[in-house]
């Protein structure tokens, strides 16, 4: 088992910077890569971004790409979600997730179906 812990939303403004945390706990050696997806009201869950755990190779979806960054700490078990710029259309509930699955190729870490395991969520959300 795997249990993935969000935190650091909140309310912030159009042109703000935001940091997002997910610490793992559990069977942590076992994740191959980790994720961030995000799910506004009335729409479905989308990717944002994914991180590898051997080499750190990661992959992002066009609308975050160049705004944010996703960065992990192998001491902490923890990844991270660095938002800059941020837009009212990045108003969502952020979630983690953690793969134990082997791929070699990063965009077969945007499907939610190759992640196994999520976290609570947090609420990002951004005014103009």
């Amino acid at each position: 088992q795997v249990h993935l812990s969000e935190s650091g939303g909140g309310l912030m403004q159009a042109g703000d910077s935001l940091r997002l945390s997910c610490t793992a706990s559990g069977r942590t050696f076992t994740t191959n890569a980790m994720g961030w997806f995000r799910q506004a009201p009335g729409k479905e869950r989308e990717f944002v971004a994914a991180i590898k755990s051997g080499n750190s190779n990661t992959i992002y979806a066009e609308s975050v790409k160049g705004r944010f960054t996703i960065s992990r700490d192998n001491s902490k078990n923890t990844i991270f979600l660095q938002m800059n710029s941020l837009e009212p259309g990045d108003t969502a509930v952020y979630t983690c997730a953690a793969s134990l699955l082997s791929y070699p190729y990063m965009n077969y870490y945007t499907q939610t179906r190759v992640f196994g395991y999520w976290g609570q969520g947090t609420q990002v959300t951004v005014s103009s």
